[in-house]
């Protein structure tokens, strides 16, 4: 479908591509993935004839169509949201004007044996197919499902789209190109406008897509759900992996290890060649064999090795000073703003040590609460109360725009820093990417994800106890955020985070707080816990089903589960009574099993540490037990409702 052949691009004498090759197939789903900088916007860009190569060429076939979504796109502001939506099917309405008046012409010939009028009956027939295939019969629904899908409600539909903000007007391009329906997608981080339930939505739309599919994101999870191609650009270098991204990780890690023994053995060849050649340059009974070895080196062909780094091993938070137990105590909290109520009865408790996700659609007060918290926004109704010694650091969702463009990167953080830390600011720097000239640039010449790597470092100058951190992962790349994640896991604070990236929340947070329809609901696990649950409260969503133009397949109009949807839910509900009932058996076990050792404890007159090792044991088991009997206790109480 489309050919890359010998690309290379060069800038002075500075070679990003050099030569090279791949194809793109019909139905492809291919994950483009390399270091910032490696060459993968410009990638997608040469393929859609936006910036042409030094050499090589790109080879299209001539029925392919292509749909780019950049990251960065000037967005149409002069209609409605579903006015706007439409003009993807400015194709289709001329068609419905070529099929009218070949129609019309049709209706008033009577030639019916002539050549021309089999002409006409053949352009007819052509019209109509092309008509069905763009979706002409279906596209009102199709809007409306496209839109629902990417987070839209229907009251916003005949909303000006200038009422909404950058990240939403974007939605709408995605939508627009999504219904386009071209051969193949260009998409270049197109989840970072998205919410969680919409990151899903767009992953089975593109699992189920007839065309091809051609993405750059730094979300793993999605990646993973929708790739089964995986191709790196490294020093200038294709690599070709037909995986999805978590087995390309191990099968790079293979291939880096046989390119470092390679390496190795060729420095060590170049080493003791250059060392034969200087021994024995001004002999003359060895100069042929000197010559012989000059030649040989000018030919090697020289093996590179990309950079690996390391120093996500040595972040951390400082430690966290201690503070109450009772970090943040939320009690009926609301907020409004003039006649826009954003949520109201926002009830729970952040404890010390807590580590919780804030989730939901965008606009449905994530990032509201967590300026609450922070003090820079007051409740309409309720009221938070901070705890004893809380101390709070706050990353904001704009937190590197805030930052002075015209410092450079050491004075940023020597700026804020105070006593000893003021020290270890390049070490500091270095575990953020930031090494050698990096630390003298300037603010404003640095990329997103540089930006926020640094406005992040910023947080590591003062001991927190309680962390607020506002989509920190936007704009980083997967090093990064790995970095950032393990300084957290190790963090012994407190930990509230607003995220839509599954992965990062992966194995961070062990309890959700969803804000959905001006309500907020608590989920007592993790985030594929909660994503599970969602799923199977969607069943019954009348939102999402309740359309008059675009049914869901097996979802009835009136807001009733089918017959195979209360199958599943009995089959749910069977599997979470089973699995209360086998936790509470085993937790009776554990507790005679205490019973036991308390006895034996009250009389005994000798220490013997392999009995209380074994009794701390059991301790440690009993507490995990009561946490997975809450949870599947809470799941099971929530599910019968």
């Amino acid at each position: 479908m489309i050919s890359l052949d010998n690309l290379s691009i060069s800038y002075g004498g500075w070679t990003l591509f050099d030569g090279i090759s791949f194809m793109i197939n019909p139905k492809d789903r291919i994950g483009l993935v390399g270091k910032n900088g490696a060459g993968k916007t410009t990638l997608l860009r040469v393929i859609t004839g936006e910036q042409q190569p030094t050499e090589g060429a790109v080879t299209i076939n001539g029925e392919c169509t292509i749909g780019y979504l950049p990251q960065q796109m000037r967005v149409a502001d002069t209609t409605t949201l579903v006015a706007e939506t439409a003009k993807a099917f400015d194709e289709v309405l001329k068609i419905e004007a070529t099929i009218e008046s070949l129609t019309e012409e049709i209706a008033s010939r009577t030639d019916y044996e002539t050549e021309a009028y089999a002409e006409l009956i053949h352009r007819l027939n052509e019209a109509n197919d092309r008509y069905h295939i763009l979706g002409g019969d279906t596209r009102d629904a199709d809007i409306e499902r496209t839109l629902l899908g990417l987070g839209f409600k229907l009251t916003d539909f005949e909303r000006p789209s200038r009422e909404f903000s950058g990240g939403w007007r974007m939605r709408i391009e995605l939508a627009k190109l999504l219904l386009k329906r071209p051969s193949i997608f260009l998409l270049d981080e197109p989840t970072n406008h998205l919410d969680i339930e919409s990151i899903q939505w767009l992953e089975e739309y593109l699992k189920n897509y007839s065309g091809a599919v051609l993405l750059i994101s730094h979300d793993r999870a999605f990646l993973d759900n929708v790739t089964t191609r995986t191709v790196e650009l490294s020093l200038g270098k294709i690599y070709d992996y037909k995986v999805p991204y978590s087995k390309y990780v191990v099968l790079r890690q293979e291939r880096r290890e046989q390119q470092m023994a390679a390496y190795e053995n060729q420095q060590r060849l170049i080493e003791k060649t250059e060392e034969f050649i200087e021994k024995f340059r001004y002999k003359p009974t060895k100069s042929n064999q000197v010559q012989s070895r000059v030649k040989q080196l000018e030919k090697l062909e020289r093996i590179e090795v990309d950079e690996e780094d390391l120093s996500r091993l040595n972040i951390k938070f400082p430690p966290a000073p201690r503070s109450g137990q009772i970090v943040a105590d939320i009690k009926g909290v609301g907020k409004a703003f003039a006649e826009k109520r954003v949520f109201s009865g926002a009830e729970f408790t952040i404890e010390r040590g807590q580590k919780i996700a804030l989730v939901g659609r965008n606009g449905e007060g994530k990032t509201t609460l967590a300026r609450m918290l922070v003090g820079e926004l007051e409740p309409t109704e309720g009221e938070i109360k901070i705890g004893a010694n809380v101390n709070i650091g706050y990353y904001a969702q704009n937190q590197d725009d805030l930052m002075d463009g015209e410092f450079t990167v050491f004075d940023t953080l020597d700026r804020v820093a105070v006593g000893d830390i003021r020290t270890r600011l390049r070490d500091i720097l270095g575990a953020f990417l930031f090494r050698g000239e990096d630390i003298d640039k300037k603010v404003k010449v640095l990329s997103g994800g540089e930006r926020s790597r640094l406005a992040m470092a910023r947080l590591m100058l003062e001991p927190y106890n309680l962390l607020i951190l506002d989509e920190p992962t936007n704009h980083m790349d997967m090093r990064s955020k790995d970095i950032l994640k393990n300084a957290l896991q190790k963090y012994d604070g407190t930990v509230v985070v607003v995220s839509h990236d599954r992965e990062f929340l992966d194995g961070l947070v062990d309890r959700i707080y969803e804000f959905r329809d001006g309500g907020v609901r608590e989920y007592l696990g993790d985030i594929w816990y909660f994503l599970e649950k969602r799923k199977v409260e969607s069943l019954a969503d009348i939102e999402r089903h309740d359309k008059p133009t675009a049914k869901m397949d097996n979802v009835p109009t009136d807001g009733k589960l089918s017959y195979e949807q209360k199958k599943e839910q009995e089959k749910l509900l069977r599997k979470l009574r089973k699995a209360v009932e086998t936790i509470e058996a085993e937790l009776a076990d554990v507790e005679r099993d205490i019973a036991a050792y308390d006895a034996r404890f009250a009389t005994v007159t000798e220490y013997n540490a392999d009995d209380y090792a074994k009794y701390d044991a059991l301790k440690a088991r009993y507490d995990h037990l009561m946490h997975e009997w809450e949870k599947a206790s809470y799941e099971l109480e929530i599910s019968n409702e």
